[in-house]
């Protein structure tokens, strides 16, 4: 699909605030699709709002303490002015834009764990899927599986039943829509994408999505202890996984997080790493309480410089 640009708009993130930190995770997490462009400062994305499909140009016009960000938009045929204010408004809180930095890092400085995260990785604001099928298609991939084979999962369904689109000179593959993945043979699309399991849960997943459940604003807008209620009634989303998709409310520990996370709070990786998840995720709500999810997010960004401020060997994989 080739775009065009249509117009553009500027967001102004409360600071700090650090452009490539936010969009281009250190761990490597990507802001929406793994195919998405970052050069010299610069990003080409692209997201889906209310059907139809934009490209989006993302570049840094601010500083750390004075950010601003201007967002050039492509589509297909014009768009109107009430629906770039729709995609702003989108933009705004995929970018974490609004997030105050500010009482978590205080916080955080008091912490003998955090306080080398934030230094570390000052400005990086928490981002958020612009769809809550993105999210889940994310959930279930991380299910018992290292990160290296949960990201050639996802990159599988993308290559299948993405969509390109090419606009200022760049290609994007954007993932998939629930409607497109609603229609599959869970048996089919499990040997193509190497899916296993997990192809049954995201295709019974999309039906669900399709039919009707809320879509992410809502899901974000709900208390913490609803949105978690609401997830699990999806198909394969359990607590882990609830806590992936609504992050603000969780702290998700799995069979490969424990071994960080235990070696933080205990001094040892866990023997028995099943047995250990409660334990290990109550000792972070404890330690963290309301910031459980900030902390979570900013150590796993920081290995490998948490690794060497604590003198310990952390890998997340």
């Amino acid at each position: 699909m080739r775009l065009r640009r249509v117009g553009g708009f500027e967001i102004t993130p409360l600071p700090p605030f650090n452009f490539r930190l936010t969009v281009r995770k250190p761990a490597g997490w990507d802001l929406f699709t793994s195919s998405e462009v970052f050069e010299e400062g610069t990003l080409w994305t692209g997201v889906r709002e209310k059907a139809r499909t934009f490209g989006l140009k993302i570049s840094s016009l601010g500083t750390m303490e004075k950010p601003r960000v201007l967002v050039e938009v492509y589509a297909r045929s014009p768009v109107a002015r009430a629906e770039l204010k729709a995609l702003r408004g989108t933009l705004s809180v995929c970018l974490g834009a609004d997030q105050d930095l500010r009482e978590f890092y205080s916080f955080a400085m008091r912490d003998g764990i955090l306080k080398h995260v934030v230094e570390s990785l000052y400005g990086m604001h928490d981002t958020q899927a612009p769809s809550l099928f993105n999210s889940v298609i994310l959930a279930i991939c991380l299910q018992m599986a290292r990160l290296k084979r949960s990201l050639e999962m996802m990159e599988a369904v993308n290559r299948n039943y993405g969509e390109t689109i090419e606009f200022d000179g760049k290609q994007v593959l954007l993932q998939p829509t629930a409607r497109r993945i609603a229609g599959l043979d869970p048996v089919k699309f499990a040997k193509e994408c190497k899916l296993g399991y997990r192809a049954k849960y995201i295709v019974a997943s999309a039906k669900m999505i399709e039919a009707g459940f809320p879509d992410i604003q809502e899901i974000m807008g709900m208390a913490p202890e609803e949105a978690k209620e609401r997830l699990v009634e999806l198909p394969g989303i359990g607590d882990y996984a609830a806590d992936i998709i609504n992050p603000h409310a969780g702290f998700p520990i799995d069979a490969w997080s424990v071994d960080v996370f235990g070696l933080l709070f205990f001094g040892k990786q866990p023997e028995d790493k099943r047995e250990a998840i409660d334990r290990v995720k109550q000792e972070g709500i404890r330690r963290w309480g309301t910031w459980s999810w900030m902390a979570f997010f900013y150590v796993a960004q920081d290995l490998q410089n948490l690794s060497k401020q604590l003198g310990v060997q952390l890998r997340l994989e």
